[in-house]
């Protein structure tokens, strides 16, 4: 069979879809052939519908399948109806928006089918069947509408990590995708999570699959891990065929989950490569043991997800119950051990205030951490976050469905007065959180901060527009006199210490 794997990712960071490298390798191992289009205007421009369709004409494919996240939804639309405009191919949407909106994306009647879930094995046994015209109406995980009703198999078990092939990397433009992301490239050593935060869709995952395939959480095995072994022949094969890979980042949810696979990765990783890493780890699930196995294998930043500085907004609206304390502690334990620190931020929060934003800023000034990234909290429908979203407060539709990152602005309406502020702290975190400091610049940026404050709307839409170029003058000036102090750096999102990004040059 002739597989067509569609990849919107548009108006976002480049990304690499490791869902379709893996179901490509799967495919491929069987025998089909596959193809990807990846569209991303940041790497190529977006066809137009006559490119579009005149291109899948030429291709005549047996199989397409989108993979795609909800804000993605709108351009995959398009697509697909232009697919429907000059062919009747079956069309396969999979990815995170299939289990949260697998209805609706059936009722568009653009999608034949869903997949939703793990799909590995049941989008092979899929093509499989099609190809050889048997009935695909009894696969698990598989949705579809038939006779007017929705229907949606259960699932099966999560797929034997073991078992799978390493990723297709082939399918993707891959020099081009390490090249627009300046030498980083990312590598998954697990999948799955123990936490289930309101935001995330782990929780709906493990609830659905804990539902049809009546077991609990532990019996579920969820969280699974590659083999070391696999792991660094991917590395091997990753370093021995591109260029330019300068940092590997590891997108597990929890790379420091088990302590020992930290030890063995590390030892394992340190005999055969010097390039340097990033991983995610939790506040909870670091210690000082793992800390220094992650440096002494050139482990540079590891990143954590705090979201709130407001203990009741993580407590009541995320389902995190971490301390303040803790998240300090974690944060000076890195930096102690020569690992930069990095904080994931949100604002713009279900159930948060002004005050809670504040607490927020307060807290990344206390904790010091080498760099915070932040975005808007976005709802995505199927999590719980989305359902305490709709009972607060209001949500602006025509926004929430057409947002396509979520670094600009927010989708909910939080008055006058709140959305204002958000808009404030989300262009220029850094100000804030130097202002809220020790550092020697504080009564600085306090000065500058109090200004934004005081503008109103039309002030502020006139000061924001030159903001950027004004935080990079004062952090130059600041460099000169060798103060340390935040500045926005590589993206108009990150706040990173100047300690860093002067030594990194």
């Amino acid at each position: 069979m002739k597989i067509l794997f569609i990849y919107p990712n548009d108006d976002s960071q480049v990304g690499f879809n490791y869902g379709i490298a893996h179901i490509s390798a799967v495919c491929r191992k069987a025998g089909h052939s596959v193809e990807l289009w990846h569209f991303c205007s940041s790497v190529k421009k977006l066809p137009s519908k006559k490119q579009f369709t005149d291109k899948l004409i030429k291709s005549s494919f047996d199989i397409i399948g989108f993979s795609v996240v909800t804000n993605q939804w709108p351009l995959a639309q398009k697509f697909a109806r232009w697919i429907k405009s000059v062919s009747s191919v079956p069309i396969v949407c999979g990815g995170i928006h299939a289990l949260a909106a697998g209805k609706e994306i059936l009722n568009t009647k653009l999608f034949d089918y869903i997949i939703i879930g793990e799909a590995e094995d049941s989008f092979l046994e899929f093509v499989n069947k099609k190809a050889k015209g048997k009935d695909v109406g009894n696969i698990k995980n598989l949705g579809m509408i038939k006779n007017g009703r929705y229907i949606l198999n259960p699932v099966r078990p999560f797929p034997d990590l073991a078992k799978l092939p390493m990723k297709d990397y082939e399918i993707f433009d891959f020099q081009r995708i390490i090249d627009e992301k300046n030498g980083w490239v990312g590598l998954m050593a697990s999948r799955g999570c123990p936490f289930s935060c309101t935001y995330c869709f782990n929780h709906h995952m493990v609830s659905h699959y804990r539902k049809d395939l009546s077991c609990n959480f532990n019996q579920l095995n969820y969280i699974r891990h590659f083999s070391i072994k696999q792991l660094i022949s991917e590395i091997n094969y990753l370093t021995s065929k591109y260029k330019n890979i300068k940092m590997f980042i590891f997108d597990d949810d929890l790379f420091t989950f088990y302590g020992k696979y930290v030890k063995d990765f590390c030892m394992a990783y340190k005999k055969k490569f010097s390039l340097p890493f990033v991983v995610n780890a939790h506040v909870g699930f670091f210690d000082e043991k793992r800390a220094r196995y992650l440096a002494d294998a050139n482990c540079k930043i590891v990143k954590f997800g705090v979201e709130s500085g407001s203990e009741r907004v993580r407590k009541m609206f995320l389902n995190r119950h971490m301390k303040n304390e803790k998240i300090i502690k974690a944060i000076q334990l890195a930096e102690k051990t020569k690992l930069h620190s990095s904080v994931f931020i949100m604002i713009g929060l279900p159930g948060e205030t002004c005050e809670d934003v504040m607490e927020t800023l307060k807290l990344l000034g206390k904790a010091k951490p080498g760099r915070f990234r932040w975005s808007f909290f976005f709802p995505f429908p199927g999590t719980k976050a989305y359902d305490l979203t709709m009972q607060k407060h209001q949500v602006v539709q025509n926004e929430m469905v057409s947002m396509t990152n979520f670094t600009e602005k927010s989708c909910i309406d939080f008055g006058k007065k709140q959305n204002l502020f958000l808009k404030k702290v989300g262009k220029i975190m850094p100000w804030f959180v130097n202002a809220y400091s020790e550092l020697e610049v504080s009564d600085f940026y306090k000065q500058k901060i109090d200004q934004i404050l005081s503008l109103d709307s039309d002030d502020w839409e006139k000061r924001e527009k030159n903001i950027l170029e004004e935080d990079k003058k004062y952090s130059d000036d600041f460099v000169d006199n060798r103060l340390s102090h935040y500045a926005v750096k590589y993206n108009p999102f990150m706040g990173v210490i100047s300690d860093y990004f002067v030594n990194e040059k």
